[in-house]
């Protein structure tokens, strides 16, 4: 008499099982109907642009042959004390200024085959970031005046760049929500929850050389003294992604 009862047990259990999974037979899954909500994924853009507030001049010393190394960082040390002292007295703080690279090497010539020491050469380069933009003509004067032979050129930057991108990325959320709002319409639904955002970075040009090494050397040669430098503006493009359920 008990064996009716266990085949009773079994059965209801099967039957819970194929009422409450719904899709789940004999241990295996099978497809059912997929009752998610669709989405869609929008892209934003934006360009912000800002006239940058700081400019970086790379230049250095180079002292050219001298008959010791003593010599030669005796020379590049005068000439290079020189220079910063000319730049900090136009209010450049000293963490404006960082040593790029210093170097002391031997120098020779070659004589029908022969390898012929003729001294030592040292070179340092800076790089000096200048916060007041109105005084960026006179540091450059100054630089080259105080004996600066070597100059990189100039370069324009913005101090605060988050800022910038966080604008960026308000507008470039702004436009994808547009986006969103119109495919949604044209789709006859509405826009649902937010599903998902993600950024596809953040372009930023190479800060652009306003003055090269040319118009340094003419300013070395007193020819081109208070030459204006204009900074322009810098551009910065934000790319943000947004998926949306529809209703």
């Amino acid at each position: 008499m008990a064996t009716p009862v266990l085949h009773r047990h079994i059965g209801v259990h099967l039957l819970a099982v194929l009422i409450l999974g719904g899709a789940y037979v004999f241990g295996q899954y099978v497809n059912g109907q997929d009752l998610s909500k669709p989405v869609i994924s929008v892209e934003g853009h934006a360009k912000v642009s800002a006239v940058p507030d700081i400019a970086v001049l790379n230049f250095g010393v180079q002292t050219g042959r001298q008959q010791t190394a003593q010599g030669a960082m005796e020379v590049l040390g005068k000439k290079m004390n020189a220079v910063v002292e000319g730049v900090k007295a136009l209010g450049i703080e000293e963490k404006d200024i960082t040593t790029q690279n210093l170097w002391l090497n031997p120098s020779y010539d070659y004589y029908e085959g022969r390898r012929i020491d003729t001294g030592y050469e040292a070179n340092q380069n800076l790089q000096v970031k200048v916060r007041d933009l109105s005084k960026l003509t006179s540091v450059l004067d100054t630089v080259v005046s105080q004996g600066a032979n070597q100059v990189g050129g100039v370069s324009f930057t913005i101090d605060d760049p988050d800022a910038l991108q966080e604008q960026g990325r308000a507008e470039a959320i702004a436009d994808a929500q547009e986006k969103a709002v119109a495919l949604a319409a044209k789709l006859g639904k509405e826009l649902g929850k937010l599903k998902g955002y993600g950024e596809g970075g953040v372009s930023v040009p190479v800060p652009m050389a306003s003055m090269r090494m040319e118009a340094m050397d003419s300013m070395a040669m007193g020819m081109g003294g208070g030459t204006p430098v204009p900074s322009g503006e810098q551009e910065m493009n934000v790319v943000v992604y947004l998926t949306y359920e529809l209703r």
